[in-house]
């Protein structure tokens, strides 16, 4: 009888990266700083990346909707604000 083939491979590959003082240090210390590992940081970073080479996908801005509009308007309405003398004074 035959044994089945399985596999055991996770999806993850052991990477090794030449990298200088500065980058190691700012790497440890996002991962630090979220509790995570240096494996975690870098795979956060690279997924931000685009996942076709030569793509531009659009980009995920964490500042976004951060802040409300008192007055109702919207960016749709910018070109009339401006229009108006928003950031004349």
């Amino acid at each position: 009888m035959a044994t089945p083939m399985t596999s055991h491979y996770d999806g993850r590959m052991p990477v090794t990266l030449d990298l200088s003082d500065e980058v190691l240090a700012r790497l440890q210390r996002e991962a630090d700083r979220g509790g995570l590992s240096l494996d975690a940081v870098v795979t956060e970073l690279a997924s931000a990346l685009p996942t076709t080479p030569g793509t531009k996908e659009p980009r995920q801005l964490g500042f976004v909707a951060l802040g409300a509009s008192s007055d109702g308007r919207s960016a749709a309405d910018a070109d009339e604000v401006l229009a108006e003398g928003f950031g004349q004074d």
